[in-house]
């Protein structure tokens, strides 16, 4: 024998998904209704607007990123230009490994100018000094012809990795008529040239 409330029950449960779904259509009419009476220039506008917002953003920061390669990519070939101008390309690659090296250590600075401009204290000259020579002098003549498209190439291919190192891990370098004091206990890699590598 079924009771009242038994009966209820089925009643309710049998009549439950007609009356979802007629809530979820009314529902969805209303929706519709509201979307259609409501005024949308202001959303129109404000999407636009941050449309346009999120494209300058994007473009300004790809801008930036393109002038940050080509100033690292200046001060690399630079290094490269001044330090092994005339050398063997193998010679050029390895100061150009030294350079890079030495950004991604985390023991110099972070950026390719950085590491290049780098000086730090001497106590013998009560002064500070510049990691690589070239950079002492208060004027160069600027870097011109054939050499420095060479020093170009060679700042590009190692600062894109196009290249296979030429030294693996080589973080120091010194011509070959100089015993700098440094380099004592420094594990030598190669000599290239006129230039000894150390790792």
């Amino acid at each position: 024998m079924v009771g009242p409330d038994d009966m209820f029950s089925r009643l309710f449960n049998a009549d439950l998904p007609s009356r979802l779904g007629w809530a979820v259509s009314r529902r969805w009419y209303d929706l519709r209704v509201s979307w259609h009476a409501w005024d949308k220039e202001p959303w129109v506008f404000a999407l636009v607007l941050g449309l346009i917002a999120t494209s300058f953003f994007f473009g300004l920061r790809a801008a930036y990123e393109h002038q940050d390669h080509r100033r690292s990519l200046a001060c690399l070939a630079r290094n490269v230009y001044f330090e092994a101008r005339g050398e063997p390309a193998a010679g050029q690659y390895a100061v150009a490994e030294v350079t890079m090296n030495r950004k991604t250590s985390g023991r110099y600075p972070g950026t390719v100018c950085g590491v290049v401009y780098q000086k730090n204290w001497d106590p013998l000259r009560k002064r500070y000094v510049g990691a690589f020579s070239w950079t002492e002098f208060d004027s160069l003549p600027a870097p011109t012809g054939e050499d420095w498209l060479r020093a170009w190439e060679v700042a590009e291919a190692v600062y894109y990795e196009r290249e296979a190192p030429v030294l693996e891990g080589a973080m120091f370098f010194h011509a070959t008529y100089i015993k700098p004091d440094w380099a004592r206990g420094k594990r030598p890699l190669a000599r290239i040239g006129g230039h000894v590598f150390y790792k």
